[in-house]
């Protein structure tokens, strides 16, 4: 009889390694795209930004397929969607990363375009990359999404209004998601924590040099990531 034990299971999301990520051309969703293509995961990703994601492309070491569309219009994400099937396949990890926050004013003084912009890429880019994506993985019957909430998706702070408003409104459609969501399948809110990116230097100023940078925050933001699994899913997990 043979001495050796059997190897153990591999991670739910290792089993297939296609992530695909919104808002990559800079900040976190770049750097989480470098890491992630690092670790052997092919990396689909798109954001408004062109040349970045041009750049990108120099970055990665996998196959990928990187793509501009705009996250608050429904037909261009069906679009990157259907592309990244053709291109790559299903992704087994949607990471609804792409983000906006509102300049720093009292809430009288935020215009309503301003307001509605932060709404439509914060809350209404998720719905958008949910329609698009979800149901192929329903079908492929295994995956996770991941929706980026905040610290101001559970708590507020004066001028930010707006942006605490949608950071809580992902919390609870994420929550509803999950709800809603078939055997093999999973949605957590992910709360990436405080990093040194140009959305926080917005708020905190020079304060934000205190925190980690994007690269830095990554590579236990990604391992955190490939950990999820469906039993997580309807948490609040913090990157």
């Amino acid at each position: 009889m043979s001495s050796l034990l059997p190897h153990p299971p591999l991670p739910y999301l290792l089993v297939t390694k296609l992530v695909c990520i919104s808002g990559c051309s800079r900040g976190l969703g770049r750097a989480m795209a470098i890491e992630f293509s690092n670790r052997g995961w092919q990396v689909a990703g798109g954001a408004r930004d062109t040349s970045a994601l041009e750049k990108l492309k120099f970055e990665l070491i996998t196959d990928h397929f990187l793509h501009p569309f705009d996250i608050t219009q429904p037909e261009e994400v069906d679009k990157f969607a259907n592309l990244t099937k053709d291109k790559l396949g299903i992704p087994n990890l949607l990471v609804n990363n792409a983000g906006l926050i509102n300049k720093n004013a009292p809430l009288t003084q935020v215009q309503p375009d301003e307001f509605a912009s932060v709404l439509a890429v914060n809350l209404g880019g998720i719905h958008n990359m949910i329609r698009s994506f979800v149901p192929m993985m329903q079908k492929a019957g295994r995956g996770i999404i991941a929706n980026f909430s905040s610290y101001w998706g559970q708590s507020t702070a004066p001028e930010v209004g707006p942006y605490c408003a949608t950071k809580w409104g992902v919390e609870g459609l994420t929550r509803s998601l999950a709800q809603e969501l078939p055997s093999g399948l999973g949605a957590v809110a992910f709360n990436p924590g405080v990093i040194n990116t140009d959305m926080l230097r917005s708020t905190f100023g020079n304060e934000a040099k205190e925190y980690e940078n994007p690269n830095e925050w990554a590579v236990h933001a990604v391992s955190r990531l490939e950990a999820l699994s469906p039993s997580d899913s309807g948490n609040t997990v913090i990157g």
